[in-house]
């Protein structure tokens, strides 16, 4: 099967600081992983060379079967969607937000490229899919922490990746809009022609049945990666967090309390 990562023997090291240590992550096209890290784990680093913003002080990086050293960085980013909270900081608060999810075909803060009807057809169809519709002509401002962040998925895209990496998406929402933008990326997985999807959190109740393969991220290092279901235990997540937790399981997703 045709892979879309395959990171080898990955380090990186800022100073004396080893961030990522020896990384080996293979995923497969269609094959939906999360993630998983506390606050300062890594995560943000191994996005960061994924993308090709960092170089690898060690290993070898091949994404969607370009290998790092023999590509042009930049047309490939253009076949990588990153969904990131911070990308929000970004965007012009006044702008409709049709125009908002059509600038991710182009890669623009801002829309100044001229749309196409097709465009417009589209970006509706997107916003549809992610149940957002109803937000059609409204200024970006006007929306919700969670009505922007399924914006931002449809941004993404807009521009047809073959990789969506969700970093964090349901960071800073209440349980009522964190459930509703799950359920939302829910019916996007189940759609067809969808890229392959990587779902980044701390939090295991947010990894959906989709993601059926999860990374567990500690310290720079891969402690623990293959089926979600095999990972998602008590006395493997007690190592992993390094504190007694029970892990009950709830409609295939894994609640994690204090033993």
């Amino acid at each position: 099967m045709e892979s879309m990562i395959e990171l080898e023997g990955v380090t990186w090291k800022r100073g004396e600081l080893q961030l990522l240590k020896e990384i080996n992550w293979r995923i497969r096209k269609n094959e939906h992983w999360a993630l998983l890290g506390l606050n300062g784990s890594g995560k943000t680093t191994l996005l960061n060379i994924i993308n090709g913003y960092f170089w690898p002080t060690k290993g070898n990086v091949t994404v969607l079967n370009h290998r790092f050293g023999e590509v042009d960085l930049r047309e490939l980013r253009q076949s990588i969607g990153w969904v990131s909270s911070s990308l929000q900081e970004k965007l012009y608060g006044s702008d409709r937000t049709q125009y908002v999810v059509i600038s991710g075909k182009f890669a623009s803060i801002g829309l100044y490229e001229n749309p196409t009807p097709e465009d417009f057809v589209r970006a509706g169809e997107l916003m549809t899919a992610l149940g957002c519709s109803h937000l059609w002509d409204r200024e970006y401002r006007t929306c919700s922490q969670g009505e922007k962040q399924k914006l931002l998925i449809a941004r993404a895209l807009m521009a047809d990746p073959k990789l969506l990496i969700l970093d964090e998406p349901c960071n800073g929402l209440d349980l009522f809009s964190r459930e509703r933008l799950l359920a939302s990326i829910d019916d996007l997985t189940r759609q067809e022609d969808m890229p392959t999807m990587i779902f980044v959190t701390h939090h295991t109740e947010e990894i959906l049945p989709a993601f059926g393969h999860t990374m567990l991220l500690r310290r720079g290092e891969a402690f623990r990666q293959g089926a979600t279901a095999e990972v998602m235990d008590s006395e493997t997540l007690s190592e992993f967090f390094e504190a007694p937790v029970v892990v009950e399981r709830h409609k295939d997703r894994f609640f994690v309390r204090l033993a």
